[in-house]
């Protein structure tokens, strides 16, 4: 099957570009202070005009994007839940107590210690192959990762059991993709416009406008998980302490060519339950 690119006659040329974030192969993300680890580089090779299209993973892409840099299209969403990859327990619940269980994520942490206070949370960085391998070598009883992820990468085996969405709720943008331009590239524009999913798309500017309400980014314990059901845009959310004593979730459902509204309502709540005190 032909690509888009090349059925307008157009040579793509793909290129691999190593980010901050993918250099700091160890180091706890929520420590490092940097917004934008995944993106930042290829941000700038997008900008000067080095790339043409830069291709995200959503939940990476900081809500306030450099001037110049639009999302053209959001693909059609891979399952935004989580899943847990144990050693040799069948379930969260069959883990042993003080098991240790890997993740770099603040917003994993905090819903884990909520179901399991029990649980040590081992802070493991690595790409996917990196963490299981670590898994196998017993650096830990079983690991939180994406769904999306497991399944792009073929190892969709290797999933225990998938958390629900309300029971452990999403990042904002997981299991999507960003298509990325320069503004005003109409070229570009018209060339990856059929990738957009609008039920994607829709679902991912309601996120990610509660995440531009609350001030946060990926390294802060908050989630977001909305959803087209019907004729109604849902968006539930959350926000908590990161050793999970306290969680706030408040959620909504709103008019599908509104979904920015519905972001802020849903911030508005989650500020009025006392979101910012957590946040801060």
């Amino acid at each position: 099957m032909k690509s888009r690119f090349e059925e307008a006659g157009q040579l793509a040329d793909l290129r691999v570009i190593k980010t901050s974030g993918d250099k700091l192969a160890t180091a706890p993300l929520a420590e490092s202070g940097v917004k934008g680890l995944f993106i930042k580089e290829i941000e700038e090779a997008l900008a000067a005009g080095e790339i043409d299209v830069a291709v995200h993973s959503l939940k990476d892409l900081p809500v306030q994007q450099p001037e110049g840099l639009v999302i053209a299209a959001v693909p059609e969403r891979e399952d935004a839940r989580d899943a847990l990859v144990c050693r040799r327990a069948g379930s969260l619940a069959q883990l042993p107590p003080g098991s240790r269980v890997g993740t770099s994520s603040l917003r994993r942490q905090a819903q884990l210690l909520r179901l399991r206070p029990d649980l040590r949370i081992i802070a493991l960085r690595g790409n996917l192959d990196t963490r299981l391998r670590k898994l196998d070598q017993g650096e830990c009883e079983a690991l939180v990762v994406a769904v999306a992820g497991m399944r792009r990468l073929g190892r969709a085996d290797r999933i225990t059991a998938v958390f629900e969405a309300d029971e452990m709720c999403p990042a904002a943008g997981q299991g999507a993709l960003a298509v990325e331009i320069r503004f005003g590239d109409w070229r570009m524009r018209e060339l990856v416009g059929p990738l957009d999913h609008p039920p994607a798309h829709l679902a991912i500017r309601a996120e990610r406008a509660l995440l531009a309400a609350l001030g946060g980014g990926c390294q802060v314990p908050i989630a977001a998980h909305a959803w087209l059901q019907g004729h109604q845009l849902h968006l539930a959310a959350m926000v908590a302490r990161p050793d999970g004593s306290r969680i706030l979730r408040a959620s909504a459902a709103g008019e599908i060519a509104r979904p920015e509204a519905l972001g802020q309502e849903v911030a508005d709540r989650l500020l009025g339950e006392g979101a910012r005190e957590l946040l801060s």
